[in-house]
């Protein structure tokens, strides 16, 4: 089963958006909607035999409606984003001569995003204010079924809603300086991340599940129709039962919420192939450059850069105020301030 979220009218909100079953080939796609207040998150709650029956119903009752005639939202509004950072090619091309660290071994990574920046996997995405090395980053998600703490990987199985194309997309140079804070990345990922085109159930991919337990699902990037990246998500070093498994360990995964893959190696991102050529080729994306991912037995979603506030026309945020330290005994003025 595929879900959607869509909406029609201009100027529509993803709070807005319809919930919907994908059904047809490739390219001819259409969406029937749910019964009203089913939605793509309360599904994940529910479970894949709930989302079976929500699909039957929405096929039978409601008329169809092409994926061409509207605007596909972010497939769901999770209440958590995060991102992992799974593929050890990637990681070794962005470390370069430094290799990895032992502690990337030891444990999958991840940090928290931004649920309030998605977007649709056919929207503009906005150059953030103050940055000229726009990225994406080529990356699959999994959309968590059922509370559950302390997993076992093997227990993490039964909490695998379905999969979605994600791009988190990355300012480079915002990242960096924020990462010198060892903080981060922060603004460098805040702006922007794109879900879609729609939510695939996780029945719909076991077919590409190996013995170890990895999906082996073509991945592919491609900027102003050049391919620039290429791999396989069996590459990942942990499988997403894995990762669902170390994100519950002291706390609570919940249903809808979002696990990326991380970047994949071979070019899963533009700073990757920088790193390893030493120069900006293929340049940073820039307004009207568009970014195509395409994975295997889900679909592709294709954004947009446009144009974003440039950095003096946003509310001025001044450098921190250097001053000398004071005592907690000192006196203070009426204002509160330490004299």
């Amino acid at each position: 089963m595929r879900f959607a979220r869509y909406t029609t009218a201009a100027g529509s909100t993803d709070a807005e958006a319809r919930d919907a079953v994908v059904v047809g080939a490739p390219g001819q796609e259409r969406l029937h909607d749910l019964r009203d207040g089913t939605t793509v998150l309360g599904l994940a709650a529910a479970g894949l035999a709930a989302a079976r029956e929500a699909a039957d119903w929405a096929c039978r009752w409601s008329t169809a409606t092409d994926v061409s005639d509207v605007r596909l939202a972010p497939p769901l509004l999770p209440g958590s984003i995060r991102d992992f950072v799974a593929f050890e090619e990637h990681v070794e091309a962005m470390v370069g001569d430094a290799g990895v660290g032992d502690a990337w071994y030891e444990a999958p990574t991840f940090y928290f995003t931004n649920p309030a920046s998605l977007v649709g996997a056919h929207d503009d995405v906005a150059v953030p204010p103050g940055s000229s090395r726009l990225d994406f980053e080529l990356e699959v998600a999994v959309v968590v079924t059922g509370a559950g703490t302390n997993l076992s990987p093997r227990a993490a199985r039964d909490h695998v809603f379905g999969y979605t194309v994600f791009n988190d997309w990355s300012a480079r140079d915002l990242q960096s300086r924020e990462m010198q804070v060892n903080l981060g990345p922060a603004k460098g990922k805040d702006f922007a991340t794109t879900l879609g085109p729609w939510l695939v159930t996780a029945d719909e991919l076991e077919e590409h599940r190996g013995a170890d337990g990895h999906l082996a699902l073509e991945l592919s990037a491609e900027v102003d129709g050049r391919r620039v990246g290429h791999d396989l998500l069996s590459n990942a070093s942990w499988t997403f039962e894995e990762m669902i498994a170390y994100a519950s360990r002291g706390t609570w995964v919940r249903p809808g919420d979002v696990l990326g893959s991380g970047t994949c190696g071979n070019g899963g991102c533009l700073a990757e192939i920088w790193s390893r050529t030493g120069t900006l080729e293929p340049p940073p994306l820039t307004p009207g450059s568009t970014v195509r991912l395409t994975v295997e037995g889900i679909g592709a979603t294709e954004n947009r850069v446009v144009a974003g506030p440039a950095l003096a026309d946003v509310p001025v945020v001044p450098p921190a105020r250097r001053r000398a330290r004071a005592t907690v005994d000192e006196p203070r003025t009426p204002g509160g301030s330490r004299r």
